[in-house]
């Protein structure tokens, strides 16, 4: 056996304790890579970004790499369990921890909010996100003409707004959002902009979309994790009894699946066109552009026993002229629509989580969302 395989062989023995099987910092499971200043065991990805900190935390690969027998002996000492109860002591309930899905950007502000800046480590530090307002530029993508302009934004805790400008210096807000409405998703590959951000929320029963960028990942967090806590703030106000645990599910959410798919009219006779579909929580939208402010169309997904079905394939009697060939039939008590995807896969995942969906018990404000939709439609 040679030495690096010896070296493997007890580092792969380290990992079978507690808390070592996953990243740990996004929680993927099985890493392959160790910061033997740290004492943590992270994924390949994690592992590029402590590359990026170096004066921090010092990665080597675990099959690969060349470990002193100091640095195994440190491994065995410290551990993803033990070093998480040091950086991750006071992690605020409001604060986002992505996992290994999410984009690098909340990834990286993550890992140096823990380990850089030591944000988490004593309970009672002031940090930046809990200052109850915040008032700043961000790029704003233009509804009508797609270009991104500097736009003054305004989070107030105590109105339980996001404002925003036109101008600096502008007297009346272009727009005021309350902040139990929104939805703020981090969308790189949609805006063409690492550290991108789309925020949702209902204007006039229908929800606006608007993208939004800072060129500094580490302020565009700071946006993210702000509106999260006045979220979180006003959650409180309004369920005076819940837990945190009960609230912190009501606040920032990434969309269950989005992408293109094409549909037919109401009346079905009609050529399917390609549309863009987000499905966000109980509200499946569609645009014709992946960008666009408002949804053409949205519906509401309620349960099961309610009269809301899906099911593969389409009506025998369907004239589809459709070149994707893979249908689904959504039925709602108001009327059925009718989908194609242009892979079986997609249309897999699509139906799993409308059945998920279906197959889950409506919450009071799911009734609520219902109700308003039947009012709107």
């Amino acid at each position: 056996m040679t030495a690096t395989e010896r070296t493997y062989r007890a580092l792969r023995d380290i990992l079978q304790k507690p808390g070592n099987d996953s990243c740990a910092d996004c929680g993927a499971p099985d890493p392959d890579w160790g910061s033997c200043s740290l004492g943590v065991f992270i994924c390949h990805a994690c592992s590029g970004i402590h590359r990026n900190i170096p004066d921090i935390s010092k990665v080597k690969s675990l099959r690969l790499g060349h470990w002193e027998d100091e640095e195994i002996k440190f491994m065995t000492q410290k551990g993803n369990e033990l070093i998480k109860t040091k950086y991750e002591a006071a992690v605020p309930a409001y604060y986002y921890k992505p996992t290994h899905k999410d984009c690098r950007v909340l990834k990286e502000q993550w890992i140096r909010a823990k380990y850089e800046r030591k944000e988490f480590t004593e309970p009672g530090l002031r940090l930046p996100y809990e200052d109850g307002t915040k008032d700043g530029m961000l790029m704003k993508r233009g509804r009508d003409n797609g270009q991104f302009l500097s736009r003054r934004f305004v989070l107030s805790e105590r109105d339980g707004t996001l404002k925003y400008f036109a101008k600096i210096d502008a007297k009346e807000p272009k727009a005021v959002i309350k902040v139990d409405t929104i939805n703020a998703t981090f969308q790189p590959e949609k805006t063409g902009n690492a550290n991108g951000l789309q925020l949702t929320f209902l204007k006039d029963y229908s929800t606006r979309s608007i993208f939004v960028y800072h060129e500094s990942s580490k302020v565009i967090v700071e946006w993210f994790n702000s509106i999260r806590a006045v979220q979180l703030h006003y959650l409180k106000v309004a369920f005076p009894g819940a837990t945190d645990a009960e609230l912190v599910p009501k606040l920032t959410r990434n969309f269950l699946k989005e992408g293109f798919m094409e549909k037919t009219g109401p009346k079905q006779r009609e050529g399917f066109k390609k549309r863009w579909f987000t499905l966000d929580h109980r509200r499946l939208m569609y645009f014709k552009d992946p960008m666009d402010a408002f949804a053409k169309g949205e519906v509401f997904l309620g349960n099961r026993s309610h009269g809301y079905n899906v099911s593969a394939g389409l009506p025998p009697v369907t004239h589809c002229s459709s070149a994707w060939q893979h249908g689904i039939t959504l039925e709602t008590p108001g009327r059925s629509f009718l989908f194609t995807c242009e892979v079986e896969s997609d249309q897999q995942e699509w139906l799993q989580h409308f059945n998920d969906i279906m197959n889950t018990e409506m919450s009071p404000q799911d009734y609520t969302m219902e109700a308003m939709f039947n009012h709107r439609h």
